[in-house]
């Protein structure tokens, strides 16, 4: 017998965060006396410690069914106090004429909710109706669901210039690409994943007019609000902090979507568990409906995360600050570090979110490519760092960009994830890797000429 796999799965490959650790682990296995370590900055993997209240929570339940061993599934949309935790998180840091009627439902990460979102907003499969619109780079998990699902994902271009900085977005552009391929909603990412860049109350006001004025729903990806860098800003920029008085209409016109995670700003990445969190109570009913084919989340998380519902608007605030000194500090390290290892080296300097861009183009010769330098560090290159044999894992760029850029074999990314100490060690081993990785085309390059 050899059964013939789907046309999907032949044509599939693992996703430009997960593949270095793929193949790295394959490494490992079948070089077990190597003793190579691997610095893992390719995948959003927050390891600082939970939030108390949660670990508390899983340290010590109080729940009498779970401690019997009775796991029921739950309501499809999640048990009360778990939304009403997301909602909690969310009116935390609401400027005080913004209060908006949410309607939640949970479920397993944000990518889940993504999904959910897409079924919801986009028309019916490989039509190429009412597509998604997003901003190039844009996380490449979306653009790889949108695959799965058959749902069309259309994007604005965006450049990184030589001084690490990505191009603005021209609302003129914007409203043209809408009229010409009739979304059935825009996706933003505030605090972005990958490029750093936020998005200011401002422009968000400004996408919340076009999507009225065009009748289509205003999505937006929220998994590191409040992680800005930048001075003199008193509410974290949001979809649900636009007021009637900033948009005339938003409050009743339901076109407000967020996808919600305790992932990266509660350090729960493995708990698994987001939101969808909508204005329109039709559309939330509805992603109840669609949801049931799944039945629930797991109720487990759902009692760990329901911790949050309790905390306090200061709480959440202080334990979002912490965080922000935090990372800026990593961040500018990060930055600082690899200009002095190599100047000509472009490097972002981001205003949110926990993620650098690097690129290359400057240093390397032509015919570069960074899925090939990502796959030689996973497979085979090492640096040796006090008597220690150690390799870096970083994100091609090219899977976050839906159109083609020009410049995408030469960027990574690079995730702000590992401790203080190991964050040190990237840029070193990131250049001495570039370097092991241009001689060896070198050296292949002579051998094909001979």
């Amino acid at each position: 017998m050899d059964p013939k796999i789907s046309e999907f799965f032949d044509c599939i490959e693992p996703s430009c965060i997960r593949k270095a650790g793929i193949m790295f682990s394959q490494r490992q296995s079948k070089n077990a006396n190597e003793q190579v370590k691997a610095i893992n900055v390719a995948i959003g993997n927050v390891s600082l410690p939970t939030h108390p209240a949660m670990l508390k929570r899983f340290l010590n339940p109080k729940d009498d069914q779970l401690t019997k061993g009775i796991w029921r599934y739950t309501q499809t949309e999640g048990i009360d106090e778990v939304n009403d935790a997301f909602k909690n998180i969310i009116r935390s840091f609401l400027k005080p004429e913004c209060k908006p009627n949410l309607y939640s439902l949970v479920d397993t990460g944000g990518s889940h909710i993504m999904r959910l979102v897409m079924l919801g907003v986009c028309g019916k499969p490989l039509s190429g109706e009412k597509p998604l619109l997003v901003v190039d780079p844009v996380y490449t998990n979306y653009v790889s669901i949108g695959e799965e699902i058959g749902r069309s994902v259309i994007s604005i271009a965006r450049d990184l210039t030589p001084d690490g900085v990505f191009s603005e977005i021209d609302l003129d552009y914007l409203e043209n690409l809408i009229k010409t391929h009739k979304p059935g909603g825009l996706l933003i990412i505030p605090y972005d994943n990958p490029s750093g860049i936020l998005t200011t109350q401002k422009q968000i006001n400004e996408y919340a007019k076009i999507c009225m004025k065009h009748n289509m729903f205003l999505i937006s990806d929220e998994a590191y609000r409040g992680l800005y860098y930048i001075d003199g800003i008193d509410y974290a920029p949001s979809i649900w902090n636009i007021s009637e008085h900033d948009v005339k209409g938003i409050e009743s016109a339901g076109i407000r979507i967020s996808i919600e995670t305790l992932s990266k700003v509660f350090n729960a990445c493995g708990l698994r568990m987001g939101a969808l969190v909508t204005d329109n109570k039709l559309f939330f009913e509805q992603a109840r409906a669609a949801n049931t084919t799944y039945l629930c989340p797991s109720a487990i998380d759902q009692y760990i995360a329901g911790a949050l519902a309790h905390e306090s608007l200061n709480d959440l605030q202080n334990w979002v600050k912490n965080l922000r000194e935090y990372y800026k500090k990593i961040l500018k390290n990060l930055y600082n570090n690899f200009k002095k290892l190599d100047s000509n080296i472009i490097v972002t300097q981001p205003q949110a979110s926990i993620y650098s861009i690097v690129d290359v183009r400057n240093i390397v010769k032509p015919g570069f490519d960074m899925d090939d330098f990502v796959m030689y560090c996973a497979n085979e290159g090492f640096v040796e760092v006090s008597g220690q044999k150690m390799t870096l894992l970083v994100a091609p760029i090219r899977g976050f960009y839906k159109n083609q850029n020009v410049f995408a074999n030469t960027q990574a990314r690079i995730a702000c994830v590992v401790s203080e100490e190991e964050m040190e060690y990237v840029p070193y081993l990131f250049v001495e890797l570039i370097r092991q990785y241009e001689q060896k085309r070198l050296m292949s390059s002579k051998v094909s000429n001979l």
